[in-house]
């Protein structure tokens, strides 16, 4: 089994920063990429953010010049660093994972979510 476990969410004021986390653990043999979505009230989920094996980072339009994306490989940890937050930012943010198990099987998989709320 795989678990991933985010924090870093929290209540800013626009302009304002906050920093994500997601660690992985379990029984990982690989991770082939990390990334963050998010979904706001009455919304879709959105892609923000990924990473894939290589440092190749993909952002959605909306965050690009204000999200930074990186991770910790060897302790299977991906940070979302959020500057000049908007109102519209607010979301519920989910880390997504697809790794690769000690069985060699792949699978997505998805956090718990944490919550970024952006005030004006």
């Amino acid at each position: 089994q795989v678990q991933l476990v985010e924090s870093g969410g929290g209540l800013v004021q626009a302009g304002g920063s906050l920093r994500l986390s997601c660690a992985a653990s379990g029984n990982i043999f690989r991770v082939n990429a990390m990334g963050w979505y998010r979904q706001a009230p009455g919304k879709q989920r959105e892609l923000v953010a990924v990473i894939i094996s290589g440092d190749s980072t993909t952002f959605v339009d909306s965050v690009k010049g204000r999200f930074t994306m990186s991770r910790d490989i060897a302790k299977n940890t991906v940070y979302l660093q959020m500057n000049s937050l908007k109102p519209e930012d607010t979301a519920v943010y989910y880390c997504n994972a697809r790794i690769q198990g000690t069985n060699r099987l792949v699978h997505d998989y998805w956090g718990q979510g944490t919550q970024v709320t952006v005030s004006s």
